[in-house]
């Protein structure tokens, strides 16, 4: 039997995107591994993706078109051919484009963050049918909105140097769950003698193998990053030719936070005022000896009212103390911007109808449990009729969930679903179409978390009548009579041009030879501000920012509280006292790899974890089974008494899918549509709930 070994990329969302080898004998793949040449992956893939091969061939796997026999939500479907589900969607738009394209919403996220497979023939399709746009912020935009205003881009330190440096302050992530090869990274500078800081309210993974932790309360980073920068000016640990050099707006920023002395912070933040006072100087006075020193921004920091503002806060320290002048020195939150992507010719926002009464409307998926229940007005426009769902899991994922199934329950919405398995939102479908996975197409990947170019090779044929998202759009395409000739381009031709071959970060960008090669890396320079040049209006690190202030934000770095915590909203909090948190469990990826059964099996069933004094106040003990509520729904779990979680705090690891939770909730129950202060974002840290035995709330119902 022929054995061949084909170079691929691992396509979740995750800022890893390694490059893997997978071994395929005759028709089937066999194994899958990390590419040990790849310098990022070096050989290693996480626990999920090590089993990826379990997900391709899973025996639930979605293989042939399917259309809704029983009541919505229930997951019943009879089997139809590709024609009449092609034939059956075409129909249902050409009669919504006919009174209105906006009442048709795509809505995608990151079930694959391809190129190829994730927004170009896609977009191209529904930008020619007019439909409404799809505002995609439901991971990272509030961040991305605040590092850009004060560096102008979502460029950072090269995760590969991460090993030189002598501190690295963890901030908002567990990276040995979300972020493997940074870890590895991290872990080899530890040995060489590096000083880990954790900042997360959590005692993650990570956390318990750092040097130091410290535990904000939820929702108060900014209000940290503050007093760290008062502390560096009151003890003059700066690197005054940079700042006077590199930055604007220096003495406005002096000014503002010599409000936020150490006293006022650590009240704010929950910590003591020695936490603080130790890692302001450890960063300071490291820096101001030469050592590099670096700080791994990650996403739970943005995810409450003011998350853009942290975010914005922690990305002006580097600048302070000079840390951009050295390749190990800086932050990293994401290297996205690293990347030339041609989107407008991937996605041709040019189809879009032109005539003014039919311009098109943004929807933001954030608040598609709101939006999905509108009813037409002047303001909102036309209630929605269709969704196309296809790299998502909204149901599962998006806030407030009991909203979101009372959207797509609608008799009235039409939903088609492209899916691997039948997922909670699946389970919603008018029409379901199988779509094909990683092993079984062709792709090519920019990331944010390191500066590879990433090449995927269909290793397999697709499985069934499977497809890949792209030849699903052109299909749809072709049944609408879309006549441009940007609908015939084939996965390779949109691979081609995915990235400007003109630019300085890729230049010569050939496809034929990535694909061959696997990878290729971008040519970033090894230290991006060491002499300034940031992509700002000024050209400077902006601590005052003259586009935030147009935009009706506070130019200068300040503190947004949460929504819902004790401090700012104490009536709420009498009844519901605890701050709820829901990370990433480590053998899930949001919501896929959550059916693979033996990643279920290591992780067991849903639970939450609570700090032994807020349990014993309640009459917890480990193992009760408790229901947690607040004012927009409740979830069963399985409690786990640890001090893991700092006190006045719960975590409530995600993202379950709902059907195989016990009671068929996950966290979304308690999460909320609000959105954060920059971005649109949504807010999924800022929550607060109570916590009962569950015992004890059926003996009082009996």
């Amino acid at each position: 039997m022929h054995t061949r070994t084909i170079r691929a990329a691992c396509p979740h969302d995750c800022p890893d995107t390694c490059a893997m080898l997978v071994t395929v004998e005759g028709d089937t793949a066999v194994e899958i591994k990390g590419d040990p040449d790849h310098p990022n992956t070096a050989g290693v893939l996480c626990t999920k993706v090590s089993r990826y091969l379990e997900r391709t061939y899973h025996p639930e796997r979605l293989l042939h078109p399917m259309k809704r026999i029983g009541p919505k939500g229930s997951g019943q479907f009879e089997r139809i051919s590709w024609d009449e589900a092609l034939t059956s969607i075409a129909d249902h738009l050409k009669t919504e484009v006919a009174k209105d394209p906006r009442a048709i919403l795509p809505y995608s996220y990151a079930g694959t963050m391809g190129v190829v497979q994730g927004e170009s023939m896609a977009m191209r399709f529904f930008n020619r049918l007019g439909a409404s746009k799809l505002d995609r912020t439901i991971c990272s935009s509030a961040g991305s909105v605040g590092y850009r205003y004060t560096l102008g881009a979502k460029i950072g330190t090269d995760t590969e140097q991460f090993e030189n440096a002598k501190l690295i302050i963890i901030w908002g992530g567990n990276p040995i769950g979300s972020n493997l090869h940074f870890w590895m990274r991290a872990q080899e500078a530890k040995r060489r003698g590096a000083i880990l800081v954790a900042i997360d309210p959590y005692r993650s993974l990570t956390a318990e193998k750092c040097q130091h932790h410290i535990a904000p309360l939820p929702g108060t980073d900014s209000a940290l990053a503050l007093g760290i920068m008062h502390i560096l000016i009151r003890d003059n640990l700066l690197d005054h030719d940079y700042i006077t050099q590199y930055t604007l707006g220096f003495d406005q920023l002096k000014q503002r936070v010599a409000e936020w002395d150490a006293e006022r912070v650590a009240i704010t933040c929950g910590i003591s005022v020695d936490q603080l006072e130790m890692l302001a100087s450890l960063y300071g006075t490291m820096a101001q000896q030469g050592a590099p020193v670096a700080i791994r921004l990650n996403y739970g920091v943005q995810r409450s009212h003011g998350g853009g503002m942290a975010v914005r806060n922690i990305t002006c320290l580097p600048a302070l103390v000079g840390a951009w002048r050295q390749p190990a020195g800086g932050v990293l939150l994401s290297s996205g911007d690293s990347f030339p992507k041609q989107t407008q010719l991937l996605e041709r926002p040019d189809l879009m109808p032109q005539a003014p009464s039919r311009q098109s409307r943004t929807i933001n998926m954030s608040t598609i449990g709101d939006d999905l229940l509108r009813e037409a007005s002047t303001e909102f426009g036309p209630k929605l009729s269709t969704v196309i769902v296809y790299n998502a899991n909204p149901v599962a994922v998006a806030p407030e969930s009991a909203k979101v199934v009372r959207g797509f329950a609608r008799e009235d919405l039409f939903t088609v679903v492209l899916e691997h398995f039948k997922t909670d939102t699946a389970d919603y479908a008018d029409i379901l179409l199988p779509a094909t996975t990683q092993l079984e197409h062709v792709d090519v990947h920019a990331t944010y978390g390191h500066l590879y170019i990433v090449a995927n090779n269909a290793a397999i044929k697709p499985l069934g009548e499977a497809k890949p998202n792209s030849e699903i759009f052109r299909l749809l395409a072709a049944k609408m009579g879309f006549s441009e000739a940007c609908f015939s381009d084939s996965d390779d031709d949109l691979a081609a041009q995915a990235f400007n071959p003109e630019s300085k970060t890729a230049p010569g960008y050939d496809w034929a030879k990535v694909k061959e090669a696997g990878w290729v890396k971008l040519q970033m320079p090894s230290a991006p501000f060491a002499k300034g040049d940031f992509p700002t209006p000024s050209g400077k690190c902006e601590f005052y920012c003259e586009r935030m202030k147009q935009d009706g934000l506070d130019p200068l770095p300040t503190y947004i509280p949460p929504y819902e915590s004790l401090a700012s909203a104490p009536d709420l909090a009498k009844r519901f006292p605890l701050a709820m948190i829901s990370p990433p469990q480590r053998n899930f990826l949001n919501t896929s790899f959550v059916n693979v059964q033996s990643l279920r099996d290591t992780e067991g069933e849903p639970h939450l974890e609570i700090h032994p004094e807020d349990a014993h106040t309640r009459q917890i003990t480990d193992g009760d089974r408790v229901r947690a509520f607040n004012q927009r729904g409740e979830m069963q779990l399985k409690v786990r008494v640890t001090d893991a979680a700092r006190r006045g705090l719960v975590v409530a690891p995600s993202i379950w899918w709902k059907k195989l939770a016990p009671d068929h909730k996950n966290a979304n129950e308690l999460t909320s549509q609000r959105l954060t202060d920059m971005g649109r974002a949504p807010t999924f840290y800022d929550v607060l709930v109570e916590v009962e035995k569950l015992d004890s709330v059926l003996t009082s119902i009996q």
